[in-house]
């Protein structure tokens, strides 16, 4: 049985998680920190998430372990058989990653401390969003899915993606929802899902031990 690693108030902990869930594989979960002793052998870059495989083996880094979920898994896919709608699904993560989630993390000190950002950084990190955007309504369809008629990995990729730039789209003074249309509906429908809630569950659960281990 795979064993996935780290804690779920992390929104890249909770892609993998997801995935697994909604393919009903049977895993276990290691509630673990990337400071704790030993957890390079699981992840040499000290970074959560990382996966125990079925036979021993180490994965880490979340993209990574999404594509090992889907190809371990073939059950449920979650990415299209053809190559090019495949790799499609991967653009829009891509896309969702480095100019939505990555660029917005950047502000993640200033929301957890409450002390205000320096201009020249949210003037940065406003660039970049724009390109997110910008990459949004050219490449999503939302009908009802990100990349169409379908459930796919970039369904799961944005929306935790999201969960990061929440926390700093007040900072930036950008609406997301109000810049993509159909976004709003999309995170909806999607956080209605029985597995969005009971992950949605799990991170509130695991908050106060976050934050007590970011305080350590």
């Amino acid at each position: 049985m795979p064993i996935l690693h780290g804690f779920s108030y992390s929104n890249y902990y909770n892609m993998p998680k997801h995935a697994l869930l909604y393919k009903g594989v049977a895993f276990e979960e290691e509630l673990v920190y990337p400071s704790a002793s030993g957890y390079d052998e699981l992840s040499p870059a000290l970074k959560v998430p990382s996966l125990t495989t079925d036979d021993g083996e180490h994965l880490s880094e979340a993209a990574v372990l999404c594509e090992y979920i889907e190809d371990a898994y073939p059950e449920k896919p979650l990415f299209p058989a053809e190559p090019l709608a495949r790799n499609k699904v991967r653009q829009l993560m891509h896309m969702a990653e480095l100019y939505l989630e990555l660029p917005f993390r950047r502000l993640l000190p200033f929301s957890f401390s409450g002390k205000p950002a320096p201009e020249q950084i949210l003037d940065e990190i406003n660039g970049v969003v724009g390109r997110g955007i910008n990459s949004m309504n050219a490449l999503a369809s939302f009908s009802p899915w990100v990349s169409g008629e379908t459930y796919t990995m970039a369904d799961i990729y944005l929306y935790y993606c999201l969960s990061v730039a929440d926390m700093g789209s007040a900072i930036l003074g950008v609406d997301l929802n109000d810049r993509i249309p159909g976004l709003a509906e999309w995170r909806a429908a999607f956080a209605d899902d029985p597995i969005s809630k009971r992950i949605a569950d799990d991170t509130a659960a695991n908050r106060e031990s976050f934050f007590a281990y970011i305080r350590g």
